[in-house]
């Protein structure tokens, strides 16, 4: 029997539709863990760290900047560093026991620039590529906010690369307002980061009766 091609498309995406409910209700049936970390993860953290960049930026830019980046960035110092800052706290999301992305936030003069005693900084949130879409990084942004409440800051803020418009549209959909610009280097190339704020606990303002 022979079928036509709008048919034959039809069956294709009907397949593709069905294996994507598959995978997510898969995906609901694993149990998803939000876990502190500590010095005893640095290598789980080096790994996860180092690919979730490259997956993120490597088409972005050059081969030498991006290994200089990843080298200086993920090293041993480096990590050991921030994971013994007691500003500083690091966060895998787990699923069935494997490590599909991280959250990273700084408070006081552990945060990149700012450094307000009120302020929490998101400096880091990244999911592997075969997890995007699938609301890892919105679970890691929430532990985020309840973090930033439990420390009863006033606001959150984080630089976003001005040519990553997926993050940009995340953060807005969040809350988020630009409210500034920095540089970031990345290698020799120097980027510039547009830097977003959440205001916490924010009072909207009372109708007057009349």
């Amino acid at each position: 029997m022979w079928l036509n091609r709008k048919i034959i498309a039809n069956l294709h995406a009907t397949s593709h539709t069905q294996d994507r409910w598959q995978q997510a209700e898969k995906m609901h049936d694993k149990q998803m863990n939000i876990r502190k970390i500590n010095i005893q993860d640095i290598e789980k953290l080096k790994e996860i760290g180092k690919l979730t960049f490259a997956e993120t930026f490597s088409s972005e830019n050059s081969e030498e900047n991006m290994k200089e980046y990843l080298e200086s960035g993920f090293s041993t110092e480096k990590l050991t560093a921030e994971l013994t800052d007691q500003n500083a706290e690091f966060y895998f999301a787990e699923l069935d026991g494997k490590t599909i992305g991280y959250l990273k936030v700084n408070v006081g003069q552990s945060q990149t620039e700012i450094r307000d005693k009120n302020a929490l900084e998101i400096e880091r949130i990244y999911v592997l590529k075969e997890f995007h879409g699938k609301k890892v990084g919105q679970i890691l942004y929430d532990k985020a906010i309840e973090l930033a409440k439990e420390k009863n800051v006033e606001y959150v803020w984080l630089g976003v690369w001005e040519q990553n418009p997926r993050a940009i549209r995340f953060y807005e959909k969040n809350g988020f307002k630009a409210f500034d610009k920095h540089v970031f280097k990345l290698g020799t190339d120097k980027q510039t980061d547009i830097m977003m704020k959440l205001k916490l606990n924010e009072k909207k303002p009372v109708a007057n009766n009349v």
